[in-house]
């Protein structure tokens, strides 16, 4: 019970249960991973299958790709038996698109890395190609499948198959008593499906078809997601659905059950540890909560939080640098890029969300960080009907003994109609923060920071400063200048520019080529310049300098975003096709980087994440990556970037390091031995300073890069690697040829060494005058007849060290 394997996309991670850090990414899958289960004859292995038509075994523990199958089929689920020794159960549709099989597969032993397993044997048809509708029952005896209102069973000794289905969804038309998934118990011959109208009915002397018995558990008021008994003796049956709550009847029976209630989203999967000691729920929220026995939930493994809409687009937190936007209802989502989990939840609207289809909810729709990170404003909104709208604005501080942000102000209506955008100056010249928001009500607001909110002055609040309008248009955009000197508001077709310190307009530029859709500066030596694009599919840079459009290109841009650290701009254009993607400067109608086909997908948002460390990336494709990275959401809230490592490289050094510390039992003794280790190396590592030799570098052997990463169960015997693991050892760190190197070098290098051996003779460092002469004698130069004579002592013959 010690890792979790989860699904995802091409993937399959691996988490681990006590600490949820993802410790391995098991990727090689070309499409969409459809199933996993955990090798029946070797516990350290595990089976994964996708649409690529492969199913692959893996050594998760190490993280490496055992063995490829290749089965030709698209496969869409995977099931495994510990009576079937060299075979699987897939399913499979052949013909039509709706139509699948449950088939076996067998996989042939070979020592070949992929195999063609071609022999399918056919089992059950008419089921339904999710996972949760087949189960295997009494220890391989026979298979439950379910779809529509029918439940059949197949008897593998009997080759047999009996069908089942209700009485009263024989003749209703509207009945809700479909079959949505199936459980088979462990030991004995019992069935438990889940259905639509939220009843678990538990069948019995189904190899009689006329025999039959069914009973009814019912306590769900929607449909059963899924089912899962307990492992060893099967005295529980677990079952869960859209009301969040987690149902463990226990003998099966209506009175004796337990609830483990507000895990806060629909449960869609259940499953159960192979010691039966955890429980584990997959979540539609991209969540999975890992369940101890008792019904208490020790872990919560969080991903990027599902919602319904995204309207506050793609933030980035300027102190924590997460990616912020909408996440559970009426709540903004912090989540870390790095490590691929949510850090916290931030509760806007406060108050508790009912869960009814048809009820109108009150939907956060703007948001914004200023002040690096000090100030973060909210907008949200509720309209049941065209006249009666709801509108609220909310300005919450950063509090640095919480560690968590305030609400500071409550603005009830602060303006007549929607507010389309809003923005922070976040220029060091102004001391005091300003918002601006606009709205279709054709105003726009200057908000700002005022400290006369009481007579002690001790209290801060927002209040408007300036209220500005064109025409009475419609204010679509807003946004400042990299200095604050300038304010752009575009009223549908126009933009205009106002000066920041007196709210005067200073100048207007009109295209007439559509509504206004996007508006951003340009930054650092481009700042001069001023983009937009409009709904007619052009984009529009002006020259604020000269007051001129400097130039325009067709493109229906959908995100247009500037990266905070550099010159470059990202503008992701639609088309019938896909996504593609033009990365440019504002001084040059040229792009930089060009990428077609980014996604098949409508991308709805974008933005530059800051880099901690910078790349260096010599390449011109990619120069634009180095001090940002570029995310962006798709409509189906997939969350993409652009990335020249793997995932299994992005993993952060602490979570590889817990398979190794997973194994050590926390003792008193551990941790007293452990202090006792870390002062230890702390004294090796300052002896290493004050040494002038350097020891050979062990990275770049290839022997011992080889015993430490390869399994141990993969290994030949210690016999065959001794001699080349010894005499790897004794190899010098340079092994170059007479040929490579040049007398040039050799002058250079002594010249070095001889400036070091002064700078050494004045260091503190070095406590006895000894240890310089010795250093002298070791940095050497060796003379080409020299290396040649060491040369002939290290073909020494250590094959006598295999015999001990």
């Amino acid at each position: 019970s010690r890792y979790i394997f989860c699904v995802s996309g091409d993937f399959v991670k691996v988490h681990s249960t006590a600490t949820e850090e993802c410790v391995h990414i098991l990727q090689g899958h070309r499409n969409l991973v459809t199933g996993i289960q955990l090798n029946p004859h070797n516990h350290l292995q595990l089976y994964s299958c996708s649409f690529d038509g492969t199913i692959k075994l893996w050594d998760y523990v190490d993280g490496i790709l055992i063995k490829t199958f290749v089965i030709g089929h698209k496969l869409h689920a995977l099931f495994t038996l510990t009576c079937a020794e060299d075979s699987v159960f897939v399913i499979i549709n052949k013909e039509k698109q709706d139509v699948f099989q449950l088939a076996s597969v067998r996989l042939p032993k070979s020592s070949s890395q992929e195999i063609e397993a071609k022999e399918l044997s056919f089992v059950l048809d008419y089921i339904n190609q999710s996972p949760k509708c087949i189960a295997f029952g009494n220890e391989g005896e026979y298979v439950a499948a379910v779809r529509d209102f029918y439940l059949s069973v197949y008897f593998f000794k009997k080759k047999t198959t009996s069908r089942f289905t209700l009485s009263s969804s024989r003749n209703k038309k509207h009945a809700k008593n479909n079959f949505t998934c199936v459980a088979c118990h462990p030991k004995e011959d019992c069935i438990a499906t889940g259905h639509k109208d939220g009843k678990i009915r538990l069948w019995r002397n189904f190899d009689d078809d006329k025999k039959y018995t069914y009973t009814c558990l019912h306590w769900h008021h929607d449909m059963v997601m899924d089912l899962a008994f307990s492992v060893t003796e099967g005295t529980s049956l677990l079952s869960g659905g859209r009301e969040s709550v987690l149902v463990e009847w226990r003998d099966a029976t209506e009175k004796n059950k337990e609830f483990l209630p507000r895990l806060g989203a629909t449960i869609e999967h259940i499953s159960v540890s192979p010691a039966g000691d955890l429980f584990c729920t997959s979540h539609s929220d991209n969540k999975i909560i890992i369940i101890h026995r008792n019904l208490e939930a020790s872990a919560v493994i969080q991903g990027l939080v599902k919602d319904s809409n995204i309207f506050t687009g793609l933030m980035v937190d300027p102190r924590t640098k997460a990616l912020v936007l909408n996440g559970k209802p009426g709540h903004l989502q912090f989540y870390s890029l790095q490590h691929d989990k949510q850090l916290y939840n931030l509760d806007i609207i406060q108050q508790e969300y009912i869960n009814d289809y048809g009820l109108i909810q009150i939907e956060l729709t703007k948001a914004a960080f200023g002040c690096y990170g000090n100030w973060l404003a909210t907008v949200e909104q509720r309209q049941e009907k065209e006249t009666e709208l709801e509108l609220q604005m909310k300005l919450w501080m950063y509090n640095k003994k919480t560690q968590g942000f305030v609400l500071n102000t409550k603005v009830n209506m602060p303006h007549e109609d929607h507010i389309t955008a809003l923005c922070f100056c976040n220029a060091e010249k102004f001391e005091n923060p300003i918002l601006v928001t606009a709205s279709k009500d054709g105003h726009f607001k200057v908000w700002i920071l005022t400290d006369d909110s009481d007579i002690y002055k001790k209290a801060v609040g927002w209040t408007c400063d300036f209220v500005g309008s064109y025409h009475k248009y419609q204010a679509t955009n807003c946004c400042f200048s990299e200095d604050g000197s300038l304010l752009a508001v575009s009223f549908e077709e126009i933009v205009t520019i106002w000066d920041s310190e007196t709210w005067e307009l200073k100048r207007t530029f009109c295209q007439r080529a559509g509504k206004i859709r996007h508006l951003c500066f340009g930054r650092l030596t481009c700042s001069k310049y001023l983009l937009g694009t409009t709904e007619n599919g052009i984009l529009c840079c002006w020259n604020l300098l000269s007051c001129a459009l400097e130039w325009s290109a067709k493109l229906n841009v959908r995100v247009m975003e500037p990266d905070p650290n550099s010159e470059n701009i990202a503008a992701i254009s639609q088309s019938s096709v896909g996504s593609d993607l033009f990365v440019f400067k504002p001084s040059e109608p040229r792009p930089l980087y060009i990428q077609k086909n980014i996604s098949r997908e409508e991308v709805q948002w974008g933005v530059f994440v800051p880099r901690d460390v910078p790349e260096s990336f010599t390449s011109e494709a990619y120069q634009w990556l180095n001090r940002s990275q570029f995310y962006f959401l798709t409509k189906s809230q997939s969350l993409l970037t652009f990335s020249t490592k793997s995932p299994e490289e992005k993993l952060t050094p602490t979570s590889k390091q817990l398979l190794a510390e997973e194994s050590l039992p926390t003792t008193p003794f551990y941790f007293i031995l452990g202090k006792h280790r870390e002062q230890q190396d702390e004294k090796i590592n300052e002896a290493l300073e004050c040494e002038l030799v350097q020891l050979p570098l062990t990275e770049n052997i290839p022997a011992i890069s080889e015993l430490l990463h390869t399994p141990a169960h993969v290994l030949p015997s210690a016999s065959l690697l001794c001699s080349k693991f010894v005499s790897s050892l004794l190899l010098s760190k340079e092994t170059k040829s007479d040929e490579e190197i040049p007398e040039d070098v050799d002058m250079e290098e002594g010249k070095e060494s001889d400036d070091s051996d002064e700078e050494n003779d004045f260091t503190e460092k070095i406590p006895d005058t000894n240890n310089t002469d010795l250093g002298e004698d070791l940095l050497h130069q060796l003379s080409k007849s020299e290396e040649k004579e060491l040369r002939k002592f290290r073909k020494v013959d250590y094959s006598w060290i295999t015999a001990l």
